[in-house]
């Protein structure tokens, strides 16, 4: 096989004519004068997994509008009326009675009554008594220690040095 020819590049006279106010522009121009911009995309494509949600979606929607309603089977269907037994329609009066006298109630009706509160505080004995298990306590919790006088231990019984044993083992 031949290799293509490439097209000869167009003479000097071909060329089209820049305007020299355009000339003058890009021998001036430099890149500092330029702004900086962020590039921002405006078509964004979708992912696969809304391409699959979607295509799934069609393909249910084909489904039920192509269906043929001729392949299914005739059936009778039979309705039960279930009505309530005697206790549940009692039950509901009662309850439907409650709720009216609940709301049909008028505070007016209601007595004044004194509130005594029945609350008895413990004697002088007992006050007394817990008054001083929370001195001791307050006592031991801070006991100052610098009080205290320094002692000096005496040994009465002192165990015999090492020499002494050394001594014993000989005789």
């Amino acid at each position: 096989m031949a290799a293509p020819v490439a097209p000869a590049p167009p003479a000097l006279k071909d060329l089209p004519k820049v305007d020299e106010n355009i000339k003058t522009q890009l021998e001036t121009f430099s890149p500092e004068k330029l702004k900086s911009t962020e590039t921002v995309e405006k078509c964004v494509l979708p992912t696969a997994e809304d391409v699959k949600q979607e295509r799934q979606h069609n393909d249910l929607i084909h489904s039920v509008e192509t269906f043929n309603a001729d392949k299914l089977k005739r059936t009778q269907t039979s309705e039960k009326i279930v009505l309530p037994n005697a206790q549940d329609l009692k039950a509901e009066k009662t309850h439907n009675a409650l709720i009216e006298g609940v709301e049909a109630f008028d505070p007016a009706n209601l007595k004044h009554a004194e509130t005594q509160e029945k609350n008895s505080l413990p004697d002088k004995d007992a006050i007394e008594a817990e008054k001083g298990q929370q001195k001791l306590i307050s006592g031991i919790e801070n006991f100052d220690t610098g009080k205290l006088k320094p002692t000096e231990t005496v040994e009465k019984n002192p165990l015999p040095t090492k020499e002494a044993i050394d001594a014993e083992k000989q005789a």
